[in-house]
């Protein structure tokens, strides 16, 4: 079958088709014949650093497709069947960007009622990292939680799940992402920049409860912070020291790949238009590396996804 790999550590450059077998789906597992899969940061992430396992990696942490085979054991979903699933590209067999992918049962869904398999392809990977940053940052409904990065397409599924949670959220954004971002459900939006602590607590004077750090502002966003509250950070950063009593979590939503509970939930959000799937282009998987470029160039509004 036809895979993205990344050949060997680098840019975009290092991007190639490549020819990997595929398994029988084991017990609990099902085959998915994939039609779209997403592009995300942690895809950049394994381009640049590798993996523990020789290359070709197969990078891609969320697709969507057509229930191919199913495996002893597997009950819930049936050939035919249009699915999103979440998995590890890290695992031996690697990740989402191939045209067949093996995974745990509890790991798929059928996606949302009205949503392309391309949209439906933007939302497990991201969409388990917003709620198991949120179940960490454990805030109470009325407390104030902070997004930075409101426009971002990870920002976009924090801020409705939070407000189902009856939180209020205080998001940044651009001048011409504020709607926007007020759309997502921000009760209050502020400018990005070096004011963003500033603003936040004009909305929060005492802090927030909570801050889910999208953007990746780390320690300069501290001050918006209560004494004592509580922030989560993306990609394993951790601060050798905090200050105030502030609790940094770390997201590692490989933890959270098989909570079928939370793809369903998410699932349902969609299908109402309570999240938004958003697509900010399409490529074959011979032109993965210009799909690349792209996420490397930021400001994308949505995830660009592989198309098989």
């Amino acid at each position: 079958m036809r895979a993205v790999g990344i050949t060997e550590r680098g840019g975009p450059e290092v991007l190639a088709v490549v020819d990997r077998d595929v398994r029988e789906p084991g017990e609990g597992e099902v085959r998915i014949a994939v039609r779209a899969a997403a592009v995300n940061p942690t895809d950049i992430g394994l381009r640049e650093v590798g993996a523990d396992l020789p290359p070709p990696w197969v990078p891609g942490m969320d697709a969507a497709g057509v229930v191919e085979a199913v495996g002893p054991g597997a009950r819930r979903l049936r050939v035919g069947d249009e699915v999103m699933a979440a998995v590890s590209p890290r695992r031996p067999e690697g990740g989402a960007q191939a045209e067949l992918l093996v995974v745990p049962e509890s790991s798929a869904v059928p996606i949302p009622v009205g949503a392309s398999l391309a949209e439906a392809a933007t939302l497990p990977m991201n969409g388990l990292t917003a709620k198991l940053g949120l179940s960490l940052l454990g805030l109470r409904p009325g407390e104030v939680l902070a997004v930075t990065g409101g426009a971002g397409l990870l920002a976009s599924y924090v801020i409705p799940l939070a407000k189902e949670a009856d939180l209020v959220v205080v998001a940044d954004a651009k001048a011409e992402d504020a709607e926007l971002v007020r759309g997502f459900g921000a009760d209050h939006v502020v400018p990005r920049g070096d004011g963003f602590v500033g603003a936040v607590r004009e909305h929060a004077p005492d802090g927030v409860a909570g801050l889910y750090d999208t953007a990746l502002l780390h320690e300069r966003v501290f001050g918006a912070i209560r004494d004592g509250g509580d922030m989560v950070v993306v990609r394993g950063w951790r601060p050798e020291q905090t200050e105030r009593g502030i609790t940094v979590h770390q997201v590692m939503v490989g933890e959270a790949l098989t909570r079928t509970d939370w793809l369903e939930e998410l699932r349902d959000l969609a299908a109402d238009g309570r999240l938004r799937l958003r697509v900010a282009g399409e490529y074959p998987p011979e032109e993965a590396a210009e799909a690349h470029r792209r996420m490397d160039a930021g400001g994308l509004r949505g995830r660009v996804v592989i198309r098989f």
